[in-house]
């Protein structure tokens, strides 16, 4: 009996003992370097290996008691990947709840209006905080990764910075983009003006792809929409040179000439009525919505003062001598 007894009591002191150990370890705060201190997991990675990352970035001392005290308190599952920034001192029991709740700090790309689907991927390819998913992809199964029904993805992603945590996939970036311009692709066609010349949400796409790239200062916008509008509405070719250059790809130099104008492609709005295929660039909100709410004009033509405004024009008259004072 005694002997059972110095036995429990060994048992207790040893686990008080352990209790304080892991008590003091858990509670005291890390010797960090420098301050902020910052370091990354890797996707996928163990408590082991996030605790070996950190202990080799320099945030732990000993890598083995961290993963310890994890498996003590059982988070060896809930490790989360990422980029985090240390603002002031933390304990391991502060650093263990931060890793496993996420709490990261985030990188961010930023989809720019007027760009094309391959300048897109370029600049995601280029950002070293993402996992290049799609770089071998066609564009087609890039589409289908991200649950497009369009044949094609020009056009389908909506300008503006977007964050996420290191590591994440370009196909989640592109996923989000896509769904967040179909979001205000259906709202602002549910708003649209009345009586406007196009038949779709993604015709209206398309003609705001154009204004876009054809609006030199924001305040001309709902006029060029203007224009773009009153010549669908009389059947007038658009005759836009962007969509031109679109068409031309890789060959255009940086100088449209009268052979690319009478090139004929699907894009070439000077050889054929009507609105292009598909887009050719990302249009922003405000040209998605200049384009479904045109400012009110009978203007039937425009052209750029060298200033990046433009001269816009009722009658092709008043439209030559506009290009003579500002083009010749």
């Amino acid at each position: 009996m005694r002997l059972i007894k110095r036995l429990l009591f060994l048992v207790l002191f040893v686990a008080a003992l352990l209790a304080a150990v892991v008590g003091y370890y858990a509670t005291r705060p890390l010797p960090l370097p420098v301050l902020p201190f910052e370091f990354s997991l890797k996707q996928g990675s163990s408590l082991k290996a996030a605790s070996r990352q950190m202990q080799q970035a320099g945030v732990l001392p000993n890598d083995q008691m961290f993963a310890w005290l994890g498996r003590l308190l059982g988070k060896s599952t809930q490790i989360k990947a990422g980029n985090y920034e240390l603002e002031a001192a933390v304990t391991p029991l502060q650093l263990l709840e931060m890793i496993t709740k996420g709490r990261v700090t985030l990188s961010e790309v930023e989809i720019i209006e007027g760009r094309t689907f391959n300048q897109l991927r370029d600049e995601l390819n280029a950002n070293p905080a993402l996992t290049h998913d799609s770089l071998a992809l066609s564009e087609a199964e890039i589409l289908q990764h991200i649950g497009a029904s369009e044949g094609k993805a020009e056009g389908l992603f909506f300008p503006d910075t977007y964050y996420f945590a290191n590591g994440s996939s370009d196909i989640s970036v592109l996923k989000r983009a896509y769904q967040t311009m179909q979001r205000h692709l259906q709202e602002s066609w549910q708003e649209r003006a009345p009586g406007l010349p196009l038949e779709s949400p993604y015709q209206a796409l398309i003609l705001a792809s154009i204004v876009e790239k054809e609006t030199g200062q924001a305040g001309d916008r709902g006029m060029v929409a203007g224009v773009f509008i009153n010549r669908l509405r009389k059947g007038m070719m658009l005759q836009t040179d962007p969509s031109v250059i679109y068409g031309v790809g890789e060959r255009f130099d940086g100088n449209l000439r009268k052979r690319d104008l009478l090139m004929d492609t699907p894009y070439n709005t000077y050889t054929r009525k009507g609105l292009p295929p598909t887009p050719i660039a990302l249009p922003g909100l405000a040209s998605l919505q200049a384009t479904l709410h045109p400012a009110p004009t009978d203007a039937l033509y425009f052209v750029g003062r060298g200033d990046g405004s433009s001269e816009f024009s009722g009658t092709l008259e008043q439209h030559n001598r506009a290009v003579n004072k500002y083009q010749k």
